[in-house]
């Protein structure tokens, strides 16, 4: 079972236990699905290990869009309001994002906000699992089993 830094994790509504931090913010790989989409300059850039992570896992930055788009047509979650036009590319940030929020909002307008970030970070959950077992790479796969049997 992987070690994880008390520091480094949160437990959420929706993710419950062991939900990573950012990983510009030192998370785990799980937290690939809080990143946004490669090939865009980010205010934070210098903070940024996308990058590095998904060279990692030998995941293209491609083949890492692909997966977040899939599953943003997959659940719905394409929306002009946001960054890159898609909730997939959202982050965790708890203390809410305007546009995030918005386009959640206006996703399942029958739900509290309570329910829909706690539906927002249990499919963002689903996201990161989806991430980690796209991982083909069998030196990589041995990076993230430990990950997936968090899930």
């Amino acid at each position: 079972m992987v070690d994880l830094d008390p520091e480094k994790i949160r437990d959420l509504e929706g993710w419950e236990k062991n939900a990573p931090i950012p990983i510009c913010m030192g998370g785990d790989y799980r937290a690939l699905t809080f990143c946004c989409k490669p090939g865009y300059s980010l205010t934070f850039g210098f903070k940024c290990r996308r990058d590095e992570k998904l060279k990692e896992l030998k995941i293209s930055p491609e083949e890492f869009i692909k997966i977040k788009e899939r599953f943003s047509q997959e659940n719905d979650w394409d929306s002009d309001i946001v960054c890159f036009g898609s909730i997939s590319y959202c982050c965790m940030r708890r203390g809410g994002c305007p546009r995030r929020d918005l386009a959640l909002s206006m996703r399942y307008p029958d739900l509290s906000q309570e329910q829909f970030m706690k539906l927002y970070f249990k499919k963002k959950k689903e996201l990161s699992k989806i991430i980690l077992e796209s991982v083909t790479d069998p030196e990589a796969k041995k990076k993230v089993a430990e990950y997936l049997e968090l899930f």
